[in-house]
Order: C-alpha cells, then sequence, then structure tokens
C-alpha cells in the first residue's frame, strides 16, 4: 500500500490549487516546471502552502473534493481538521 498526500499549492497570484499525489517533491516540480495542470501553469511559481497524508487513492479523491468546496479562508483548517 502506497501512501498518498492531499497538497495545497499557493500559487503566484496567491490563489490556492489542491490536488492529490503519491509523491509530493516530485508533483511540486511538475507544478513549477509547467507540466502538471493548466491551472497552475500560468500562475508560477509555486509554493507548497501545506499537505495531508491519507491512507489510499480513493481517501484521497474523496478528500479533495471536499476540499475544493471550502471557501478559499477555510481550506488549510478544512485540510488538517478532516485528517485529525
Amino acid at each position: 500500500m502506497s501512501n498518498w498526500y492531499v497538497y495545497l499549492i499557493r500559487c503566484a497570484d496567491d490563489t490556492l490549487y489542491c490536488g492529490i499525489t503519491s509523491d509530493i517533491e516530485r508533483r511540486l516540480k511538475q507544478h513549477n516546471a509547467g507540466t502538471a495542470s493548466k491551472y497552475t501553469r500560468s500562475r508560477l511559481p509555486a509554493l507548497l502552502e501545506t499537505f495531508v497524508q491519507v491512507d489510499s487513492k480513493s481517501d484521497a479523491l474523496k478528500l479533495e473534493i471536499q476540499v475544493k468546496k471550502q471557501n478559499r479562508n477555510n481550506k488549510i483548517a478544512f485540510l488538517h481538521k478532516a485528517v485529525s
């Protein structure tokens, strides 16, 4: 069983991008190279704001959806509270 992470990236325009990955470092490098997502490609540099580890890809996908439903000011707190 591999580790999965839900992460938040703060883009250059101060927006937050939420995603999932099994390798945080690789994914952040992809974002900053402009090859990870269309959203972050035009908002570089992207800085890792926070991340949490979950048990499975399924759990990561479900948590990502929940985080994306939160308003901008609550995303970080919600992410950490969801796995506590």
